[in-house]
């Protein structure tokens, strides 16, 4: 049974799954540090076209005095003035967009990690699953072995996966 909140087509847990979700990147936005928040602002700004108009007029409008198109006077004709605040403005830049990477960096390994938990017990449920079916096609007396149900049976180690994982990346 589905509420009129539920969209059509999904079913009411992942409904909820979505606004718990949800819910949680609201709170984990507001909870974020005072300098992870002007990080982000300050990446976001830098990553929109406004920025990109503002930088056109300014150093467009820079280089065009200092290059004498204009009546007003040159105050920068060497443009080491220029350079040098372009410079500094890219070492500012590049450290927030570094600041806001290394919190999103820490939110995927956060989600990874759960993807990786939830995979390993949704493995292990159908693993206990799997036995109980073929005890009950035994119990039925319904052929039911196969060598595949054998391996399904079977709960899958991380730690032998990772290790298998890493030694074909090494070979």
């Amino acid at each position: 049974m589905t509420d009129e909140r539920t969209p059509p087509g999904m079913t009411e847990t992942l409904a909820e799954n979505i606004d718990r979700l949800t819910r949680r990147r609201r709170e984990e936005k507001r909870d974020a540090s005072i300098s992870d928040r002007i990080a982000d602002r300050v990446t976001g700004f830098t990553g929109s076209m406004l920025f990109v108009v503002i930088h056109l007029v300014l150093f467009g409008g820079w280089i065009v005095i200092n290059l004498g198109w204009t009546p007003i006077p040159a105050f920068d004709e060497s443009f080491v003035v220029l350079a040098m605040i372009a410079s500094v403005e890219a070492i500012f830049l590049s450290t927030f967009v570094l600041i806001s990477q290394n919190r999103m960096a820490e939110a995927a390994d956060r989600r990874a990690d759960l993807d990786l938990h939830i995979n390993l017990l949704a493995e292990h449920e159908l693993s206990k699953l799997a036995g109980l079916v073929a005890r009950i096609a035994e119990h039925l007396d319904v052929a039911a072995r196969s060598p595949d149900l054998d391996e399904i049976q079977e709960d899958v180690s991380p730690e032998r996966v990772l290790d298998a994982l890493r030694a074909k990346e090494e070979a």
